[in-house]
Parts: C-alpha cells; structure tokens; sequence
C-alpha cells in the first residue's frame, strides 16, 4: 500500500461539533457502564494520561480532594494513593450502583479509611463553602447538559486559593484506521453526537475556566493511543457499532464487516487509534 493509500484510511470526527442534538440516547446500565470504566482504567496509557494529569493538577499528600462524577472510582482510588491517610478524598456520582460498587471497590484496595463515596447531583453538591483544597472532574463534562453549573458548584466548594481542574476527550479528534474511511466518520460523527451533551468538550475547557473566574488557567494536551486493538478500544468500537445500527446508519451485517476490518488491519500491524484527552486548571480567587 503507497503512501498516500495509506492515509486514505485515517478517518477522523474533526467536523461537526458544533450541533449536539437536544436529546440524547439514555446512558448504558450501569453494569455495562461500571465494566466498561474499570477496562479503561486498567488500560495502560488510559492510566498514563489519568496520572499525569493528577501531576498536573497538583495534588499532593494531606490535600482534601473531590472528584465529581467518580463513577466506579477509578480516578477517586489515585487519588486517595496520592493524598495518603493524611489526607481526605469524597467522590460523588448520580448512580446508586455505581457508588456502591465504588465503596466495594475502595475496602478492597485498602483505601476506605480516607477515601468515601456519595450519590450526589454535580450541579448542588452537598458540601459547605470552601470545604475542598482541589476539585475534579474527569471524562464527567461532555456528558452534562450545563458544564457551567458543574464547574460552578466545583469552584464553590474550593477554597480560595485552592485548584479546580478537569480532564475531557475531545471527540472531534478521533482517529482512526479502516479499510472503509467513509463509513467510519459517518459513524463516528453520528454517535459522538448521539451520545455526548458536549462531544468536543475538550476544546472547550480553558474558556469555560476563563468564564468561570478562574485564575491562572493552565492547558495538558494529552493522547490516548492504540495500535494492537486492546480490550479497551475493541469494546469501545463495539459500542459504537450497535450505536450505528440503532442509528440506521448500517444494518446488523455492515457494522460486523465495519469491526472486522479493524481486527484485520491489526492483525497485519497496521491498525491506529488516537482521541486526544484535556486538561485544563484553575485557581481560585
């Protein structure tokens, strides 16, 4: 395959950010969604971006940090290494099961002594003025309906002087490999708006920050990469596959070819994915 074969191949969802539709498809159980956080967590350059942008953000041992939409806890049990028993870490997220499942999780990694879960609406957290050193949301923003209201509860509950951060995929930077580029942007394209109140939200962030009233607002670009079709990636296109039948953009038989494609070019060694993740911080007045 010539060069320029070979780029014909890279399909990407770089267009159509702007219009994310007023209803989107409901969220999947929270089985799925528990399983499908705990895969991407173990994913090592999953846990490589999660990392540093807790490097980014600052977070030292003794800080008192919430996360917001904590979800299984993945991010939540970082943390709580980070801050060490001298310091304190609340997650809170909107689903009972998958709180539940995050306490679980906590007591087995030996955490629960300063790490704690609640269910909570990000947009009126349950927490007094100033409570917080640091505030975090990770991959919770392109999925709200009003990221302001969010950001704005985080910054309420941070003292002065304390960081507000978060950490988004911009979904207008997906890219990937297939036989069948076409196709594959129309998929890509449609489902992230489907699915996602703010697809591109990466992007996004430093002027949300800056409306916000954040200070010395700071940008981490980072890659989520794959080129062996791991557990992550292949059950992330999956996904996308019986979005795109629901969709009516292929029949049950289209989006098989459309994943076999991919397991055939990784298996020749010729298989990429790439989304690009955002950090962004802020410090309080």
């Amino acid at each position: 395959m010539s060069v320029r074969e070979n780029a014909r191949t890279l399909a990407t969802t770089n267009r159509g950010c702007e219009n994310a539709p007023a209803h989107l498809e409901k969220p999947p159980d929270p089985a799925t969604l528990i399983a499908a956080l705990e895969d991407r967590g173990r994913t090592p350059s999953q846990a490589r971006l999660r990392r540093r942008f807790l490097r980014f953000a600052r977070i030292a041992p003794g800080q008192r940090v919430l996360e917001v939409g904590s979800g299984s806890g993945v991010v939540a049990r970082d943390v709580a290494a980070i801050v060490g028993k001298g310091g304190h870490v609340v997650g809170v997220d909107s689903g009972r099961m998958v709180i539940a499942v995050a306490r679980r999780l906590a007591r087995r990694a030996s955490l629960d002594g300063h790490l704690e879960f609640r269910v909570a609406d990000a947009a009126r957290l349950p927490f007094r003025p100033r409570r917080f050193d640091t505030a975090i949301a990770v991959t919770l923003l392109l999925h709200v309906d009003r990221p302001a209201a969010v950001l704005s509860e985080m910054i309420r509950v941070t003292r002065s002087g304390g960081t507000v951060g978060a950490q988004d995929q911009d979904f207008g930077t997906l890219a990937l490999t297939h036989p069948d580029p076409a196709l594959t942007a129309r998929i890509l394209d449609a489902v992230a708006k489907s699915r996602y109140a703010e697809p591109c939200s990466g992007r996004r962030l430093p002027g949300l920050f800056a409306a916000a009233g954040l200070r010395r607002v700071r940008v981490l670009a980072d890659v989520y990469q794959d080129t062996t079709l791991g557990s992550y990636t292949r059950t992330f296109l999956e996904r996308r596959a019986e979005h795109a039948v629901r969709l009516g953009i292929t029949d049950p038989a289209g989006a098989q070819r459309w994943l076999d494609g991919f397991v055939t070019l990784a298996r020749a060694g010729a298989f990429v994915m790439t989304l690009n993740y955002y950090g962004v911080t802020g410090v309080k007045a």
